[in-house]
Order: C-alpha cells, then sequence, then structure tokens
C-alpha cells in the first residue's frame, strides 16, 4: 500500500505539470488581461499602461510568463491580486478557503446522512411507497439547478418562515467558542442543503442499484440459507461490496464540492473560494484565477488517491502491492 501510495504521488508531478499548462492557457485564452476595462481616461498616456504591463510580466512572451509563474507557484508563491491591491493570493485565499471547506464538510454530511440509509430502504422494499418518493426526489434533485433550488429554499425557509439565515458566516463578530460554532452551522444549513442536493440524489440512485445488485448475488443466497440474520447479511456482506461505487463517487466529489460551491457560495453571498473566484473573473484577477482553478485540480487529484486507498479496506480482494 505504501510503495502505490508513493507511486501515485509521483505521477501527480507529471499530472499537476499538464494542469498547470491547462490553467495557464485558459487564463491567457480569455479576451484581454488584467489590465483591460481599468484605463477609463481616454487621454491617458499609452506608456503609463505600457509601465504597468511590465511591472506585471505582461510584455513578455508567453512561454516565459509561464516558466515564471510555475517557477513561483512550486515555491508556494501565487503572487499578488491586482484586484485587491497589497494582497498575496495565499492570503486571500487562506481567509475564505476554511469557510469553503466547512460549507463542503456540511453538504457531504448532509448527503450521506440521508442518500445511504434511504437507498438502503428503497433497495431492501422495492417498489414501496417510499421507494416511489425517494426516485421522485431523485429525478427532481437532478435536474434542479443548485442557484434555483437556493433561491427557492431562501425564500420559503429563509424569508417566509424564518428558520434560517439567508446569507453570510456568522451573525456577529463577538461570537466565540461554542456560541460561535453553533451560529455557524445555523448559517451553513442552507447552503449545505443546496449543495448537496444533487449529491444526495446521486448517491441514492446509485445506493439503491448497487444494494439491489448485490442483494441478488449467490453468496447473499448462501449466506441467508446458512441461517445467517438479514442485519448481519446487510452490514458485513452487502454494503461492503455495495459501498465500493459510492467511495468512487466520493473521490470525485471532494473536489466537486469545491467547485460546485462557486454558484451556490454566489446565491447565499457565502464568503468563501466561490465568490472569490466570480469577483476575480469579474476583475480579471489573473493570478487569483489560476491559484483557486490549479487548487481545485489538485483536489480532484487528492480525492482520487484516498478513493484508491478507501477501496482496499472497504473490499480485502483489492490489493496494489
Amino acid at each position: 500500500m505504501y510503495q502505490y501510495i508513493i507511486r501515485r504521488i509521483l505521477v501527480f508531478i507529471p499530472m499537476l505539470l499538464a494542469l498547470s499548462i491547462i490553467v495557464f492557457g485558459l487564463a491567457k485564452a480569455a479576451p484581454g488581461d488584467p489590465l483591460s476595462g481599468k484605463i477609463v481616461d481616454p487621454n491617458i498616456d499609452l506608456a503609463v499602461y505600457e509601465q504597468q504591463r511590465e511591472a506585471l510580466g505582461l510584455n513578455k512572451s508567453i512561454p516565459v510568463q509561464y516558466f515564471n509563474w510555475a517557477s513561483s507557484v512550486a515555491r508556494g508563491d501565487f503572487g499578488e491580486s491586482i484586484a485587491y491591491k497589497g494582497r498575496s493570493v495565499q492570503s486571500l485565499i487562506t481567509e475564505r478557503i476554511v469557510n469553503t471547506l466547512y460549507l463542503g464538510l456540511v453538504a457531504l454530511g448532509i448527503t450521506l446522512v440521508v442518500a445511504i440509509p434511504i437507498g438502503i430502504y428503497s433497495a431492501r422494499n422495492p417498489y414501496s411507497p417510499l421507494d416511489y418518493g425517494a426516485t421522485t426526489f431523485g429525478f427532481f434533485g437532478l435536474a434542479t439547478p443548485n442557484f434555483f433550488f437556493g433561491l427557492v429554499a431562501i425564500y420559503l425557509l429563509s424569508i417566509n418562515l424564518g428558520w434560517f439565515p439567508a446569507q453570510g458566516t456568522t451573525s456577529s463578530t463577538g461570537l466565540s467558542g461554542f456560541a460561535e460554532f453553533k451560529d455557524r452551522i445555523h448559517h451553513m444549513v442552507l447552503p449545505g442543503l443546496t449543495l448537496g442536493l444533487a449529491g444526495t440524489a446521486t448517491y441514492m440512485r446509485y445506493m439503491r442499484s448497487e444494494v439491489l445488485d448485490v442483494l441478488g448475488s449467490d453468496y447473499i443466497r448462501t449466506a441467508k440459507a446458512k441461517g445467517m440474520s438479514d442485519r448481519n447479511v446487510l452490514y458485513k456482506h452487502t454494503l461492503r461490496n455495495a459501498m465500493i461505487p459510492i467511495i468512487t463517487l466520493m473521490g470525485f466529489e471532494f473536489g466537486a464540492l469545491l467547485s460546485g460551491a462557486i454558484i451556490t457560495e454566489q446565491v447565499f453571498n457565502f464568503p468563501g473560494l466561490g465568490t472569490l473566484f466570480l469577483s476575480s473573473i469579474t476583475n480579471h484577477d489573473y493570478p487569483v484565477i489560476m491559484a483557486i482553478a490549479l487548487l481545485l485540480g489538485v483536489a480532484i487529484l487528492i480525492g482520487n488517491l484516498l478513493a484508491d486507498i478507501f477501496y482496499s479496506i472497504v473490499d480485502p480482494r483489492i490489493r496494489y502491492d
């Protein structure tokens, strides 16, 4: 296992190199540059504009710009933000990423707590009223865009009923300890539900189909014929095999939650990476855009590695050494 992990980490190096090239290329392929739209005075001296471009290194060739940027990233330096004067990209991301990670964990927790039990029950009781209801909810969740569900949730649960706050992370800056933790969770319920909606529907459908497939296997019938209780059959044999596709989804979900939070955070005015990413796009703040895009790619790579590791834990037949 340790040798496999080391090999996968080494494979990360060319994958990160390719990812960095793609991220940099897409940023450069966008129309304009970080100074586009900043010049509001038509009579401004173009020499000043060129001096600013030279200070940012935009007058150099594309390969040189990429090499300088990649070298800085390899040292852990993502440069300075163009829109936020005097702020480094690291400080901006560090300030926001904690909120996004907490939101992602809340959304993933809601997804697993809701989807897995209902998926198991639907598989054990197919074509029951709850199974039909779960199927309807699954199609509804897959068909409903996150931003639309978020707006509906704000209108119903925040404006009309007043159960949850509609935006922000805390009600007051003077909170601390358990009161602050409780208030943050209260603010994360609506964006967490919105972010986890599509994932809940997907996990539920996968769980139902996988458990149904495993329950029809020969070894499950053999276990029942030996007198093993339904509880032991479910938890000792069925779930371990049915969880393998779910682990695959969770590997991608690790990065998808961060990227999916972009729209959700904007709907709820949640100060995370999503709102920072969108504001950076609006302001042509390319250092921040490239750093966040690279971070999301690394998150997906790490999620896939974790999924492979969990495979061997859930299924002892899988060996990597």
